[in-house]
């Protein structure tokens, strides 16, 4: 991990398709490898790829038959802050945290959103909706998640 870090941010365009979901997690940890904490890289792989798969499965493509994937590294003086943003065509009905059953095989995406980032939500205009992810030290109990500087 590199104890100088500059805000980044990134954006990326992968196929509306489960591919799109491993291009993005490959293009993440590629990026953010060598300035975020090992722990913090595989919370936000995980919940990349969730989001991503969740674009795919259940809303449309953007014009072109993609998704829009970003991301924003924001130092701080307790470790980077993160923020993740998925945008997709939109679909029927919004993103709802649903209650699966033990034997259900899927149904908990957006627990584990909810579970590993800071905060998270949806934001929708004329062209779709972004599903949005952030991640922050400053709240987060978890002391793994710190960069070490």
């Amino acid at each position: 991990m590199s104890a100088r870090t500059v805000e980044r941010s990134w954006c990326v365009v992968v196929p509306h398709h489960a591919t799109g979901a491993r291009l993005a997690r490959h293009r993440l940890a590629d990026e953010l490898a060598e300035v975020v904490s090992p722990a913090l890289l595989a919370d936000l792989v995980a919940v990349l790829a969730e989001l991503v798969g969740n674009a795919v499965r259940h809303a449309d493509p953007l014009p072109g038959g993609v998704v829009r994937v970003a991301w924003r590294l924001r130092p701080t003086p307790t470790g980077p802050r993160v923020s993740i943003r998925v945008t997709d065509g939109g679909a029927a009905a919004g993103p709802l945290m649903r209650e699966a059953s033990p034997d259900a095989v899927d149904g908990r995406g957006l627990h584990i959103v909810s579970g590993l980032s800071t905060r998270w939500g949806v934001d929708r205009d004329g062209l779709g909706q972004s599903v949005w992810a952030e991640f922050d030290p400053t709240t987060s109990s978890r002391p793994d998640l710190v960069a070490a500087g």
